[in-house]
């Protein structure tokens, strides 16, 4: 099991040193020089082992959040430059071959990469950071009762309430929310980065999120890590009614709807009951169109086959970046960002209204609140 930590932390190390060995080392820089900015970089990789001591998790780095932002830009400044300077050195050894000589790269373009990737890492992070705008979809409903036409509901997602995203950032969250003049307001899990004694001041503002049928939510994977059954009881005291493979009946006089939601497949793996679709729909009324909540987006097929209307899950983050979303999609069924037609059932997995303090960059990927239109099909 040990093994296992080690790994992933010396995977974590290597593209610092593709940028100490590739790109530092080659620099007309003092021995001191280049060996202080090594030390800086290597110490920047293991930001997850600080995050683990800092609170026994590396999901919940327990710093000011001005170092957990510093450690993200640098983090990722790393990242890129990595990439970077692996791009030059395929070009430096293609000109290589065609004009049969050494080609080298001058440390005026060394220099460039690096100022270009510091500016890319901060735009990154700025744009992982920020309160993200409505995102207006419509979706199409077979046999959607004309009560219901018309009908809109607030997705979030992907919360991880943190030192990176703290009380201020949710409370305007919440006032966006609030503000978006939705029927339903629904989140489908990753609430927090913490436990209860962490996070208990930064999401209470989540006990004003309000909607005239109210507010609904699943677990997502990360609750599983920081006492789930504390988190649950928590949340439900603050006003969210949490789905756990339950379902509740969204009635406009006689017409009906069925809201479903299921825990996550992780749980499992922490001894708490797993999805269980057919539990979440026992007793539900026969003919509603059902929307289902699902933390994660690899189910939707099956959710299909049992009649689901719409699913909303989010955990991909949208893949946060253009490139990186193709391999996260990979892992979760195909399924990253945005709106998906799985055997007559519509699926939307959000960007993520934040994402997890380990990597909070976005490009190309942007977080959302997504205001879902219900409309009648044909």
């Amino acid at each position: 099991m040990r093994r296992r930590p080690a790994i992933f932390h010396l995977i974590l190390a290597a593209p610092s040193l593709v940028v100490i060995l590739r790109w530092l080392w080659p620099l007309s820089l003092p021995l001191w020089g280049s060996a202080g900015i090594a030390g800086i970089m290597l110490f920047v990789s293991q930001y997850h082992v600080w995050s683990r001591l800092s609170s026994g998790s590396v999901f919940a780095p327990e710093f000011p959040r001005f170092i957990v932002i510093l450690f993200n830009w640098a983090f990722g400044a790393i990242v890129l430059l990595a990439l970077l300077q692996l791009m030059l050195d395929v070009g430096a050894l293609a000109a290589t071959l065609v004009r049969q000589g050494p080609v080298h790269i001058p440390n005026g373009l060394r220099c460039a990469a690096g100022g270009l990737v510091a500016l890319l890492a901060a735009y990154g992070v700025a744009g992982a950071l920020r309160v993200p705008p409505l995102n207006d979809v419509e979706v199409a409903i077979r046999d959607l009762p004309p009560e219901f036409e018309g009908y809109r509901l607030l997705h979030l997602t992907d919360l991880h309430i943190s030192r990176l995203f703290p009380a201020r950032w949710a409370r305007a969250m919440v006032q966006r929310a609030n503000d978006s003049g939705v029927d339903l307001i629904v989140v489908t899990g990753d609430f927090i980065d913490g436990s209860l004694d962490m996070r208990r001041a930064d999401v209470e503002p989540l006990h004003d999120l309000q909607a005239p049928d109210g507010v609904y939510a699943i677990p997502g994977n990360h609750e599983y890590f920081f006492d789930y059954a504390g988190w649950m009881r928590h949340l439900g005291g603050m006003g969210i009614r949490m789905l756990e493979n339950a379902h509740a009946v969204l009635r406009r006089g006689d017409a009906q709807i069925v809201l479903a939601g299921v825990t996550d497949r992780s749980a499992l793996g922490h001894g708490q009951p797993g999805p269980s679709l057919g539990a979440a729909l026992a007793g539900a009324p026969d003919g509603a169109p059902i929307l289902l909540l699902d933390h994660q987006p690899g189910g939707a097929p099956k959710a299909a086959l049992r009649g689901v209307s719409l699913q909303l899950s989010g955990h991909t983050h949208g893949g946060m970046s253009v490139g990186l979303d193709r391999l996260v999609a990979n892992g979760n069924g195909g399924f990253v960002s945005g709106r998906y037609a799985v055997g007559g059932m519509t699926l939307y997995v959000s960007n993520g209204t934040a994402l997890w303090p380990g990597f909070a960059l976005r490009f190309g990927r942007p977080s959302e609140m997504t205001r879902i239109t219900l409309r009648r099909a044909g």
